[in-house]
């Protein structure tokens, strides 16, 4: 793929990844991905042109079906409890009907297959494997987002072609494959040596990196590559909300929590007013809570409101910098 870099920037749904982080990354040597995630098919086509013009290196994300149906009587009173939040902007979140969509999924892997990627990544769930072979027939590597030796095994079965490993500190959604379960905090390291124990095939490290020495331990322990999030969130080229971007660097916001609150999928954030007051109460129910929660952090991040929004973050959420990425991924992989 004319890689140099054995560094990649991780794909960031609702907003922060941007064709700008993407073409930065290749251009440091490395490699960027286009999330798909809640993008329209047209809008992600679009997003993959504008990659395209630059002629660099790439790869895509999709979130592959994998519904988390929500109790009707939880979303309900789920949805009573977060008046507080909706009325302070004018939201109306107890008119939200239950949505169980998939993402224009078929649609985005049909755009796949009738203009080719160099490399589709999947998260959330593992495609058939009918759809991984026909990907890898049209020329497109397909990776995979693992959380533990048995969804390697699944995905090795499916046909893939990498492993992204991501561990228990990455930030924003965890690519669990059992999102009804909270993933258990193995370091990254020994999920690694887990994982490459179970299969054979190339893996790539994700979920807390954030300093040139982390991403060396990564690969050193077997990891072809790093692949690297939150660290980028306040970079030049990152489409991260200005609330967003001021959390990740206000030194009163040290720790991170894991939380179904916003979307009734677990995912890494740092705590703030909204995680506080719903955490304890939010079900599992995915995406029928980030439909429900979307017009209040939309809200919220139009009045630079950052106790209602979604402040996904990993562990390592305290090294970003505001800089280009470029500079970014060039010294993160300093000690390789």
């Amino acid at each position: 793929m004319g890689v140099t870099l054995p560094l990649l920037a991780a794909p960031m749904a609702g907003g922060g990844s941007t064709p700008e982080l993407v073409t930065a990354a290749a251009e440091a040597g490395g490699l960027g991905f286009i999330p798909a995630g809640y993008k329209t098919p047209a809008a992600f086509a679009e997003q993959i042109a504008r990659v395209r013009t630059a002629g660099v290196p790439f790869g895509v994300n999709l979130f592959a079906p994998n519904p988390v149906p929500v109790d009707p009587g939880d979303y309900r009173r789920y949805a009573a409890s977060l008046r507080p939040e909706a009325d302070r902007y004018g939201v109306d979140v107890t008119g939200i009907a239950v949505t169980e969509d998939d993402d224009h999924w078929q649609d985005k892997i049909d755009l796949l297959l009738s203009d080719p990627v160099p490399l589709a990544g999947f998260t959330f769930g593992v495609p058939e494997a009918h759809i991984v072979k026909a990907l890898r027939g049209a020329g497109t590597v397909v990776a995979q987002t693992v959380t533990s030796a048995e969804e390697a095994r699944l995905a090795a079965d499916a046909g893939v072609d990498v492993l992204v490993v991501q561990a228990y500190t990455a930030g924003g959604h965890s690519g669990t494959l059992t999102p009804e379960r909270i993933p258990p905090a193995t370091p990254l390291t020994q999920l690694l040596g887990e994982i490459a124990a179970a299969v054979r095939l190339p893996l790539i490290a994700a979920g807390g990196l954030a300093t040139p020495e982390s991403v060396a331990v990564a690969v050193a322990t077997g990891a072809v590559a790093a692949c690297v999030g939150t660290v980028l969130l306040r970079s030049d080229e990152s489409g991260a909300s200005q609330p967003h971007r001021d959390a990740l660097a206000d030194p009163a916001r040290g720790q991170t929590l894991v939380t179904r609150a916003f979307t009734g999928r677990p995912a890494r954030a740092l705590p703030n007013v909204f995680t506080d007051r719903h955490s304890a109460t939010a079900p599992a129910g995915y995406p029928a809570l980030h439909h429900l929660t979307s017009p209040i952090r939309k809200a919220a991040v139009a009045a630079g409101d950052p106790e209602l929004i979604n402040l996904w973050a990993g562990t390592g959420h305290l090294h970003a910098t505001a800089e280009p990425a470029a500079q970014i991924m060039t010294r993160l992989a300093q000690a390789l």
